[in-house]
């Protein structure tokens, strides 16, 4: 089967501040881990820098990735669709104003086209073993910065 999971989440200190992204790609029995970092961003930044690199990791085209995160962000903009209203409303949000982090969107768009993407929701910080995980490499992410 042409399954990928990938766990993701993403860390800012202060906010902005210096932010990390953390992301755990699973194929079989093959386990990927994948961080990094920057001085000056945000909490939201990191988090849809985290599904980006994450699906830039990935080798493949045409299979199923399912990104499983606990960032309502990301999570509502692609499973209630938002993108396509951004989109339609020429990148204005629902207040009409630009919507916020339109550069990452753009690229993730990009992304999301290479393979079939299903999201998940996951409680954040509640003992999700693979959640934990991508938090902790981006925690360390911000502390390799300095």
């Amino acid at each position: 089967m042409k399954e990928i999971e990938i766990y993701t989440d993403g860390a800012c200190s202060g906010n902005p501040g210096p932010g990390g992204w953390g992301a755990v790609l699973f194929h079989k029995d093959k386990i990927k881990e994948i961080s990094g970092g920057e001085f000056d961003t945000t909490n939201q930044r990191m988090e849809l820098k985290a599904v980006i690199e994450a699906l830039k990791a990935l080798k493949v085209s045409g299979w199923e990735v399912t990104v499983y995160s606990d960032s309502a962000y990301f999570v509502n903009a692609v499973k209630q669709d938002w993108l396509s209203r951004w989109q339609q409303n020429g990148w204005k949000n629902s207040r009409k104003e630009p919507v916020a982090n339109q550069d990452l969107w753009l690229e993730l768009i990009q992304m999301m086209k290479i393979n079939h993407l299903k999201v998940e929701k996951v409680k954040g910080h509640a003992g999700n073993k693979w959640n934990e995980r991508c938090d902790e490499l981006a925690r360390k992410a911000i502390q390799n910065l300095q």
